[in-house]
């Protein structure tokens, strides 16, 4: 499949979010400004995510897990905070409510293509060739339940039109602002076997429940939780029309700890997270910072072994080029 008709990349901003164009098919929004309760942890989050071809490849607040939010960035072990959203796994309580849900707030954008003002709604002007990109620069803050300054970060993303499909490109660097030292870890660090979410984190449409999931170690599911590979694709067959999709999750090999391990299910339904701190505790101290740079392609049709490895060949590239931007 080749991009025929659609080779522009357009841009968006109503107030509260972000949108993403190829011709007429918009395949991304992010939402900066959410309205979440605070029990779900209320942080920016990228949702729809479509296909170039227009099919819907995330969620939005599934009954089962309403704080999960298309693709978003979200911890639930940070010190005593959860900025994943619902429970929080702890040694001590198992799944408790402890009042610690922390939010991320959308502070600035501080680069956005076209942009005459931070906030302003605009349209941004086109990318009218194959390989281009548009980023994006902001700050959050991060705070506690109760408003206390735990984390500053700077988050930066792009949206880059490939061949035949699309990547998101994502940078985050977190900065320990709560005045003393911080550990981030995951209910398996607090003693859940194989439960190390934590991450940039998808949850896929329903009827993605029982899709495949490839790695560079080959095919599986479930089995593939936990394991450290450079990357993990996932497709998933949608109801209606029947057609499949494929995402392709890429880590940075900058990363700290690469290659990290993956939280990844099929079953009940399907998810894909990079997990840095699934079965580690990484101790930050007040004022210290972590980067972390990943890469997802959302692509029309299912993927194979060949197809998945030169995905996460591009977007490797595309990495290591907006890195050095």
């Amino acid at each position: 499949m080749t991009i025929t008709t659609a080779t522009s990349l357009r841009w968006t901003d109503d107030g509260t979010a972000l949108e993403f164009t190829v011709g007429d098919t918009q395949i991304v929004r992010y939402v900066y400004l959410p309205d979440d309760d605070q029990y779900e942890s209320p942080r920016p989050y990228f949702h729809p995510l479509t296909t170039l071809g227009g099919d819907e490849v995330s969620i939005f607040r599934p009954w089962d897990h309403v704080w999960h939010k298309g693709l978003s960035w979200a911890l639930p072990n940070v010190g005593n905070h959860n900025f994943w959203g619902g429970a929080t796994y702890t040694r001590q309580t198992g799944y408790a409510n402890l009042d610690n849900n922390g939010s991320m707030h959308h502070d600035a954008f501080n680069a956005v293509p076209g942009a005459k003002a931070a906030g302003e709604p605009v349209g941004g002007p086109p990318v009218v060739e194959l390989g281009e990109r548009l980023s994006v620069s902001e700050t959050l803050s991060w705070l506690s339940q109760q408003g206390a300054d735990v984390m500053a970060e700077k988050r930066q993303f792009a949206v880059q039109l490939l061949e035949d499909a699309w990547a998101l490109l994502f940078e985050t660097t977190m900065t320990n602002s709560s005045g003393d030292r911080l550990s981030i870890g995951s209910p398996t660090t607090e003693g859940r076997d194989n439960a190390g979410y934590g991450g940039l984190f998808w949850r896929g449409p329903r009827s993605f429940t029982g899709g495949e999931v490839l790695s560079p170690e080959g095919a599986g599911a479930d089995a593939l939780r936990g394991t450290r590979v450079p990357w993990l694709s996932f497709t998933g067959q949608h109801d209606g029309h029947c057609r499949k999709s494929s995402l392709t999750f890429i880590e940075d090999a900058a990363n700290p700890g690469y290659p990290n391990q993956w939280f990844v299910r099929s079953e009940p339904f399907g998810c894909v997270g990079s997990a840095p701190f699934f079965s580690e505790v990484v101790p930050v101290p007040d004022g210290g910072s972590l980067s972390y740079r990943f890469a997802v392609v959302v692509a029309d049709g299912a993927s194979d072994a060949a197809r998945a490895t030169e995905y996460a060949a591009t977007a490797k590239t595309a990495l290591a080029e907006w890195a050095s931007r």
